[in-house]
C-alpha cells in the first residue's frame, strides 16, 4: 500500500459549521495533519448543532471533524497570537470561513500569514467570495441555494420551493475547495509559492447549472418548476407505486422503447410500444401528456418491488425513493464501504458517512474520532517548539484551553 496523497502536509483548520470543517476531513482523509482550532469555552458552533449527545459534542461536529487533531487558543493573550503565529508558520495550508476581512483584526489574513510563510495556501470559503458588491454580506447555503436559481426550479408549479434537506452549497464548495487546494499545493512544487483560494457559496452554486444557463442564453426559455418529472427529458422523474416511490429513467430513445413494449405487454394499451409519437425525445416531449397518463397508472397499479423487477429485466434505469434507514441497511453501500464504525471512548459505537475517495493502492477511511475541545494542545505546542514549562503555563491559565474530563 501506498502512503496517502497527502502525508506531510499540515493543514489548519480555522474553521466552523460545514464547509470548512468539511474541506479539513477530506483533507485528513487524504493524509494530511489537520489542525482543528477553536475558540475557548464553545468551540465551533457546530458542536451544539444537531443530535447533540453531550455539552461538547453532537452527530454533526463528530462527521465533520474525524481525523483531526484539536487545540483551542485564547488569541487575546500574547502567548496564544504567538502559538497562532507558530502553527500558521509551520502549516501548508489555512482553511476559513469566516467573512471577508473578519481574521484581518486577529492577524489571520492572508496578506498577513503569507508575508511570513510565502509557500502557504490560504483558502477562504464565504457566501459571496472576497469581491464584488455583495462580498461583505453574511450568508449560508440557504441563501446560496435561492440566489442561484437552483431552489426556483424545484418543487410543485403554484407552490413556494421546498428546501433541500441537504447543505447542497456547503458540501459543493466544500469538495471544489479540496480540488483547488491540491492543485495550488502541486502548483506550489514549480513556483515555490502559495497563494489565496477564494470560494463562494453562490459561485459554486451557479456553476452547477448544466442547463438552465443555456436555456436562457441561446433561447430566451426561464426553466420552471415541473413537479415530479422534466418536460425536456420525457421519460424521467419520480412516480408513486402502489407501495412507495420510485424513479424512471427511459428518457433516451432505446430506453424508452424497450419501456414502452413492456408496458404493453403487462396491461398497457395495444400499440402503446410501437406509436412512433413516442420513439424521439422531441416528439415524446411533445406528447408527455399523453405518455404520463399510461405510465402513471401503471406504476400505481403495482408494488415497488415488481416495477423495479420488470424494469430492471430489460435494463431501464430505476430505483426505489429509499429512507435513510434503507440506505444504511443497503448492501452496495455495505460493499462501497460508505458507512465507517467508529468506537467512541464516551458514545461507544458510532455510524457515519464515509467519503466517497477510492484509491486502488491506498485507504482513505478515517479511523480517528472527531477531537475533544483542546484535547490535543500539549503535544501541537509542543511540536511547534514551546518548553514543558511554557505549556503547563498556558494551559493553567487557559490560554491553551481544555475540558478537564474525569
Amino acid at each position: 500500500m501506498q502512503a496517502r496523497p497527502l502525508e506531510g502536509i499540515r493543514v489548519v483548520d480555522y474553521s466552523h459549521f460545514l464547509a470548512g470543517p468539511y474541506v479539513g476531513r477530506c483533507l485528513a482523509a487524504l493524509g494530511a495533519e489537520v489542525i482543528k482550532v477553536e475558540r475557548p469555552g464553545s468551540g465551533d458552533a457546530g458542536r451544539q448543532h444537531a443530535t447533540v449527545l453531550d455539552d461538547e459534542q453532537s452527530g454533526y461536529f463528530l462527521q465533520l471533524n474525524m481525523g483531526k487533531r484539536g487545540v483551542s487558543v485564547n488569541m487575546r493573550d500574547a502567548r496564544g497570537k504567538e502559538f497562532m503565529q507558530r502553527l500558521c508558520d509551520s502549516a501548508d495550508v489555512f482553511v476559513e470561513n469566516y467573512r471577508p476581512g473578519a481574521l484581518n483584526k486577529l492577524g489571520l489574513g492572508y496578506d498577513e500569514l503569507s508575508a511570513r510563510n510565502p509557500g502557504l495556501v490560504y483558502c477562504s470559503i464565504s457566501a459571496y467570495g472576497h469581491t464584488g458588491p455583495d462580498a461583505h454580506r453574511a450568508g449560508f447555503g440557504l441563501i446560496a441555494e435561492a440566489k442561484s436559481g437552483i431552489m426556483q426550479m424545484i418543487g410543485t408549479p403554484g407552490e413556494p420551493p421546498p428546501l433541500m434537506r441537504i447543505s447542497l452549497g456547503d458540501m459543493y464548495t466544500g469538495i471544489h475547495a479540496v480540488a483547488a487546494i491540491n492543485a495550488a499545493l502541486l502548483g506550489r512544487v514549480k513556483s515555490g509559492r502559495g497563494q489565496h483560494i477564494d470560494m463562494a457559496l453562490y459561485d459554486t452554486l451557479v456553476s452547477m447549472h448544466e442547463y438552465a444557463v443555456q436555456c436562457y442564453t441561446m433561447q430566451g426559455i426561464v426553466p420552471e418548476q415541473t413537479g415530479h418529472d422534466m418536460p425536456t427529458s420525457t421519460l424521467y422523474g419520480v412516480f408513486r407505486a402502489a407501495d412507495g416511490d420510485l424513479v424512471i429513467a427511459a428518457q433516451v430513445d432505446d430506453a424508452w422503447k424497450r419501456f414502452a413494449a413492456l408496458i404493453e405487454t403487462h396491461g398497457g394499451p395495444d400499440g402503446f410500444g410501437a406509436d412512433t409519437r413516442f420513439h424521439t425525445l422531441a416528439a415524446r416531449n411533445a406528447n408527455r401528456l399523453d405518455i404520463l397518463s399510461v405510465v402513471k397508472p401503471w406504476v400505481a397499479s403495482r408494488p415497488v418491488v415488481q416495477v423495479l423487477e420488470l424494469l430492471d429485466g430489460i435494463d431501464v434505469p430505476c430505483a426505489k425513493v429509499q429512507r435513510i434507514d434503507e440506505v444504511l441497511a443497503d448492501p452496495q453501500i455495505a460493499a462501497r464501504g460508505m458507512v465507517v464504525e467508529h468506537e467512541h471512548p464516551r458514545y461507544g459505537k458510532l455510524r457515519l458517512p464515509n467519503l466517497p475517495f477510492r484509491f486502488s493502492d491506498c485507504d482513505t477511511t478515517i479511523r480517528e474520532v472527531a477531537p475533544d475541545l483542546g484535547q490535543h494542545n500539549a503535544e501541537v505546542a509542543q511540536s511547534l517548539g514551546f518548553g514543558a514549562a511554557e505549556i503547563d503555563a498556558m494551559q493553567t491559565d487557559g490560554v491553551l484551553y481544555s475540558k478537564v474530563r474525569p
